[in-house]
């Protein structure tokens, strides 16, 4: 089960697997308004999890079940590129999520300013998380900075920053030493999924990139569901070649983990 904290979903959508999708008991996962920025972005990364094999998203992981708990609010002013949520709205949606039964949560999206006190909650949500086993997958943000947040700098979580398709880090995309240390790289540069009116939406980013490793996460616990949270995220970390030095972190290698997951589940 993949938590998806993000904006509501156009579950109507055909090329979406409605049997797949819940929601959080209490949280409205569909759109009310089809065009709005929240809509669009959540109907946008659901479509690159969970949409229907020869849709036009990646649908990397279509049969897994997907749980939607919004947190952009459709009227308010949410940004199509970086949309932004209150820390204690997503420290609430966080909890609500492991709850409910996601092993891993993707969070494509930015904080708001807010205090202390809000934020200490938050990390602690994240340090619940990884006591329950349950992968966080955060995008790095898009403001072009080194740096880190509250979520990205937090040690279980995998940030994911952007790049191109020739793998090269994206301009906007945020780097830093949290970042290199324990995130991924994967595409971010004119990403193709569901739009909420028929259509195809194109966008970029660090909320592109993100679901690529949700998905990937999603689908090699699917074909190894013994493999601990701790093992998965070992093997993504380690998965490739290149030293963990540098603000800027390599590239997501889903067929590698596979390779070492592999390897070590046929022995037992």
């Amino acid at each position: 089960m993949v938590g998806l904290i993000d904006g509501p979903v156009a579950v109507s959508h055909c090329d979406l697997a409605k049997a797949n999708i819940s929601e959080v008991p209490g949280a409205a996962a569909a759109c009310a308004q089809a065009t709005s920025a929240a809509c669009l972005h959540g109907t946008f990364v659901a479509g690159m999890l969970s949409a229907k094999r020869g849709s036009a998203a990646p649908a990397i992981c279509p049969d897994c079940m997907l749980l939607i708990r919004p947190v952009f609010a459709e009227g308010g002013t949410s940004n199509l590129e970086s949309p932004s949520a209150k820390p204690e709205e997503l420290t609430a949606a966080i909890l609500e999520c492991i709850e409910a039964g996601a092993r891993v949560i993707n969070l494509s999206l930015a904080l708001m300013q807010s205090s202390a006190p809000a934020k200490l909650s938050l990390m602690q949500a994240l340090d619940h998380a990884a006591r329950r086993g349950v992968l966080i997958v955060a995008a790095a943000g898009n403001q072009g900075i080194v740096g880190s947040t509250v979520i990205t700098s937090h040690p279980w979580v995998v940030a994911v920053g952007a790049c191109d398709l020739r793998g090269k880090p994206l301009n906007e995309s945020n780097l830093g030493h949290a970042i290199g240390r324990r995130g991924l790289l994967a595409p971010g540069e004119q990403i193709t999924s569901l739009g909420t009116e028929g259509k195809p939406l194109t966008l970029g980013g660090t909320s592109a990139a993100a679901p690529f490793v949700t998905g990937a996460i999603a689908l090699l616990w699917s074909l190894f569901p013994a493999a601990s949270a701790a093992e998965m995220r070992l093997v993504l970390m380690e998965a490739h070649t290149r030293s963990r030095t540098t603000v800027t972190p390599p590239l997501l290698n889903a067929w590698a983990a596979y390779q070492v997951l592999l390897t070590k589940h046929s022995r037992r």
